[in-house]
């Protein structure tokens, strides 16, 4: 069973269409990066699997579980099964670093501090900080330092699936490799399954095993990275042009 499956997605703002008819599934161990131009509705894509919008026409399945059924336990019990790290970071800037990653696990309302604190320290150790960094604020934190913040609250939960929007975004490009890295070896130790939105070549090459492209309202092409690079859809043919050595 896919652990997302997309049916006949169709998302209108009003008399402007995003997408028409976009039908993929994510499975298990895969890491499928999502690339389109500027307001294709990659990051819109993204909020409609995490229920946050929902599509004017068809279904999202996430875990099996339909985000329009009424059972809102089976809804949120799906959503526990996933992470979700933002663009910017999301961080709640009136806390600090270990409340920022505690704030999931204390929703569960069923650990006692002393497990809480003990976990958000093993996050910080995945992700290469320390019981130190926990005491920090938001606002006194390095643009690289906020990504691993937030990578580390959107794995609090251990999910077996990751969403991630543009994740090496504002990162200079020392930043942005180690970051891959990170999360390319955090994937393969803890067997998760990623969707990605990124317009980086460098994020795709490193990271990714699958590739979904929008372009003109629809999925262009969808399928394991070198096939879909041999796409002849003109977007997909500009987007990897001269790219296809690295990438392969």
């Amino acid at each position: 069973m896919p652990l997302i499956e997309l049916r006949g997605i169709c998302t209108r703002f009003g008399a402007q269409i995003i997408h028409r008819d976009i039908d993929f599934s994510v499975d298990s161990g895969q890491i499928l990066a999502l690339v389109g131009g500027s307001g294709s509705g990659k990051t819109t894509l993204l909020r409609e699997i995490l229920g946050l919008l929902r599509p004017s026409a068809g279904s999202v399945h996430l875990f099996g579980v339909d985000l329009t059924d009424p059972d809102s336990k089976l809804q949120r019990a799906a959503r526990r099964r996933l992470g979700m790290l933002f663009q910017q970071g999301a961080l709640y800037s009136a806390l600090p670093v270990f409340d920022n990653i505690a704030l999931p696990l204390r929703e569960l309302r069923c650990l006692d501090e002393d497990w809480i604190r003990r976990l958000v320290h093993l996050k910080l150790d995945m992700v290469e900080l320390g019981p130190r960094h926990g005491s920090l604020m938001p606002a006194e934190l390095s643009g690289g330092m906020v990504k691993r913040v937030a990578l580390a609250r959107a794995l609090a939960l251990e999910p077996e699936l990751l969403l991630l929007d543009e994740p090496t975004a504002g990162l200079d490009p020392n930043r942005s490799k180690r970051f891959v890295d990170l999360i390319a070896t955090l994937q393969q130790a803890l067997g998760l399954t990623v969707l990605m939105v990124t317009h980086d070549r460098e994020t795709l090459a490193s990271l990714a095993t699958h590739i979904a492209v929008l372009a003109d309202q629809r999925l262009v092409a969808c399928g394991p990275k070198a096939e879909v690079m041999q796409s002849a859809h003109p977007f997909a043919q500009e987007f990897f042009a001269g790219e296809r050595q690295k990438l392969l």
